[in-house]
């Protein structure tokens, strides 16, 4: 059985595709050699953010490109990379402290609370939620909120204020992860066993196994339980 067609306009050029495709397929099936504004086809690395709009519909709507199925009369176009400021530092000579957040992204204090970037993020984020979290300065509250960010930049190309939300979103995961975050005790006496060259034997062991042998002993690993 054939599979049904529908037309969607890429880059204003009218193309029938197969229905069940997503953005990304319907456009190589169209033709186009996808060099930029692709990554890992899976959802999560955000290089192929997309802009459309629906016939007959006053919307503007945003998807990932692998992720969002083609729709009948669908206007689209793709936006692999969006230009917004990002502040140059030095993490490791950061305090996590608000001043230092205003400071390297003035921008923040001029959030208008339009809601127009969690309705752009296609990972259904709540971007304002912590946009409002940065302006009180709660950095890990904003590490918390933000942690799915794809950093696909659809946020901050509908700003009305020109902020810069996803790169003020990894400076205080940046920041929460170096500072603010429980130090695990565990995690440091297992780097120090490493460090100390406890390990070195059984990994040597490892690398002298088969690809037979190596698929055997992972398939008969200990599981910690749930």
């Amino acid at each position: 059985m054939t599979e049904e067609l529908v037309p969607v306009f890429i880059m204003g050029k009218r193309y029938d595709v197969p229905s069940s495709l997503t953005i990304m397929k319907a456009m190589e099936y169209a033709g186009y050699q996808l060099v930029r504004g692709v990554g890992c086809r899976g959802g999560f690395c955000g290089a192929c953010a997309t802009v459309y709009r629906l016939q007959g519909d006053d919307t503007l709507y945003f998807g990932l490109a692998c992720q969002t199925v083609v729709q009948p009369n669908m206007y689209l176009t793709q936006i692999p990379f969006f230009p917004a400021q990002r502040a140059e530092y030095d993490i490791s000579t950061l305090q996590p402290r608000p001043e230092r957040l205003f400071s390297l992204y003035p921008e923040l204090l001029r959030c208008l609370g339009c809601g127009t970037c969690t309705k752009a993020c296609p990972q259904e984020l709540d971007v304002k939620g912590y946009m409002a979290a940065a302006m009180r300065g709660d950095i890990a509250r904003v590490a918390d909120l933000s942690f799915d960010c794809i950093m696909c930049g659809l946020c901050a190309a509908r700003c009305p204020v020109g902020e810069a939300q996803y790169n003020i979103a990894i400076l205080c995961r940046r920041l929460y992860g170096r500072y603010l975050a429980p130090r695990s005790q565990h995690l440091e006496d297992r780097l120090a066993e490493i460090r100390a060259g406890q390990f070195n034997q059984a990994l040597e062991e490892l690398k002298s196994l088969s690809l037979d042998e190596l698929k055997a002993r992972y398939k008969a690993r200990q599981i910690e339980p749930e």
